[in-house]
């Protein structure tokens, strides 16, 4: 388990719709208004005392959550032949930002979309720290 954890979350209203399959209402176009979490955790601080620039994530985060904000997540390239879920949301929220933040020195990324206060789905990444 590492010893350091940091995290960041930030709320957004986008639609979707779940398809291949009867899944009632939720087959039809709807939105929610979602929160994604992020927590990174690792054993080590830099030479600052942090474990990872805080400001850097919030900006990634929200520059990709912007692209999400108020969009149909089924009409976006990164959804194309798979589910819109909360699942595969927070998979593909996770492994957009493992990518944009590079993460050395971190240990585990998660990612937890929440759909409504009740529901979640959280990814989680065991990356290799550098």
């Amino acid at each position: 388990m590492a010893k350091y954890a940091l995290g960041v979350n930030t709320d957004f209203t986008a639609k979707h719709y779940l398809a291949g399959g009867d899944f009632g209402p939720e087959g039809e176009p709807h939105a929610h208004d979602y929160r994604v979490e992020v927590v990174l955790e690792g054993d080590r601080l830099d030479e600052h005392g942090f474990l990872v620039d805080i400001v850097r994530v919030k900006a990634e985060l929200g520059e990709l959550v912007d692209r999400y904000r108020d969009n149909m997540l089924n009409d976006l390239p990164e959804f194309a032949g798979t589910s819109t879920g909360c699942e595969i949301f927070s998979r593909v929220v996770a492994e957009a930002l493992r990518e944009r933040l590079g993460l050395a020195g971190i240990s585990r990324l998660r990612v937890k979309i929440w759909e409504s206060a009740e529901a979640w789905a959280e990814t989680r990444l065991d990356i290799s720290p550098e």
